[in-house]
This record gives C-alpha cells, structure tokens and sequence, in this order.
C-alpha cells in the first residue's frame, strides 16, 4: 500500500523559509514523477512544482519560479521554500504517480496523495 507523509510546514514570517519533506512508502518511487500541490482556503488545489527521476526534470508553477525548489532521493521529496510570501499560505500536499516519461502538472493526473502540511506565511 502507497502511503505519502508530509512534514515540516509550520508558522513562518514573511521573507522565511521552510523545509518541507514527504516520505513515499509501500513501493520503489524511483520511477515516479513526485509533485507539490497546494491549496489555501476556499480556493482550488493548485500546482507548485514536480520532479521526475532522481536527478531529472523539474518544473514550477510560475507564482514560485525561482523561490521554490524541489529536489528527491529515492523515496522522500523535498521542497525547499524561500522568501516566503503571505500568499504562500495554504496546507501543502504531496502527490505521486508512476511514469518514467512524463512530469504531470494537473491534479487529476497523480495517484497518491498525502494528507497535508499546512503552511502559514505572517505578514
């Protein structure tokens, strides 16, 4: 069974940082394109950032271009989170699918999901 946890969310000033991190288990998630997803209250889920591969592709929403950057060993995804922004808060998810080729950026697109770090960016 494909469990994702999250961590390391938590109360930050603006122009912060946080570390968050999610442990993939159950499987081998090297072949799996692994991404972040977040959403703030009363808003959809939206896409951060996703990797594919150990050391592979990468891509960025564009509000985080820049400040953000995901980064994987085999079975943990980071996203390291910098100059943080009142706007940034929202609980963030991890989310996981097997496909070596692709680097999905739509929600309906991952199979697995964690259950959810929350972020609170202060003004």
């Amino acid at each position: 069974q494909v469990q994702l946890v999250e961590s390391g969310g938590g109360l930050v000033q603006a122009g912060g940082s946080l570390r968050l991190s999610c442990v993939a288990s159950g499987r081998t998630f090297s072949n799996y394109a692994m991404g972040w997803f977040r959403q703030a209250p009363g808003k959809e889920r939206e896409f951060v950032a996703a990797i594919r591969g150990i050391v592979g592709r990468t891509y960025y929403a564009d509000s985080v271009k820049g400040r953000f950057t995901i980064s994987r060993d085999t079975n943990t995804v980071y996203l390291q989170m910098n100059s943080l922004k009142p706007e940034d808060t929202a609980v963030y998810y991890c989310a996981a699918v097997n496909t070596p080729a692709r680097l999905p950026t739509s929600r309906s697109e991952y199979d697995y999901w964690g259950q959810g770090t929350q972020v609170t960016v202060s003004s």
